[in-house]
């Protein structure tokens, strides 16, 4: 027999990273999306990085899960960007939601894909300007909130070098995984949806440090076989 025919099928997971319009100033796309895809094939992943969102978005047949690390096409730091869905990336994006691919929303990617409503409908939640911020990068302990979800189960927390987006807006639909605290405020952090897709949302991961954080690379294997349960 061909030892090919042997192999057991490795689930197929794209991670569409931020250049272009998607790209900004302030995060290494490149650098984490490599980061996150090493974490996936270590795994047992089947892993494709696409650096351009609308081509990754446009062709999601076959694929179990789509990973989004990538910024605001709105925007390039303070400069205001045209505003359009590619027509294709839109088409493929709410093909692919409908027929149950998982989703991995990390970071920047709350403020990403504002062009497609089936994109914030599926994360349930969103950096809102004006309102979201965060506190200067540092060293920091995210607490478990829920460890009876599969994402968290069994984990007290991460502790992890990474810039804690605050004061995001959440959708009534979501349910916090885990929360981070500013000043005695709590802040969720990492939160799950189930509807109209599996989407895990974790704001964690502005830079490669972060992915340092064993606790952070679990959780993004646990979130990616949850999503897309293969």
């Amino acid at each position: 027999m061909d030892s090919a025919e042997t192999q057991p099928v490795r689930p197929r997971a794209t991670v569409a990273t931020g250049t272009g319009r998607y790209a900004d100033p302030w995060h290494p796309f490149p650098e984490t999306s490599a980061r996150i895809a090493a974490a996936l094939s270590d795994d047992g992943w089947d892993v494709t990085i696409d650096d351009d969102v609308d081509h990754a978005l446009a062709h999601l047949d076959g694929v179990d899960l789509l990973v989004v690390n990538a910024g605001d096409p709105w925007r390039h730091g303070d400069v205001e960007l045209e505003h359009f869905a590619d027509p294709a990336a839109d088409a493929g994006l709410t093909a692919a939601i409908a027929r149950g691919i998982g989703i991995l929303a990390v970071h920047a990617s709350l403020s990403t894909l504002r062009d497609h409503p089936a994109w914030r409908e599926a994360i349930g939640g969103e950096w809102e300007p004006g309102r979201s911020w965060h506190p200067p990068i540092a060293d920091a302990h995210v607490r478990v909130v829920d460890a009876d979800h599969p994402v968290t189960d069994g984990m007290p927390g991460i502790d992890v070098f990474d810039e804690r987006y605050s004061d995001l807006a959440i959708d009534d639909g979501a349910q916090v995984l885990a929360e981070h605290d500013v000043d005695g405020t709590a802040h969720a952090a990492v939160w799950v949806r189930e509807q109209p897709t599996r989407a895990v949302v974790s704001s964690l991961g502005h830079d490669a440090r972060a992915y340092d954080s064993p606790e952070l690379v679990r959780l993004i294997q646990r979130a990616a076989r949850w999503a897309a349960p293969v």
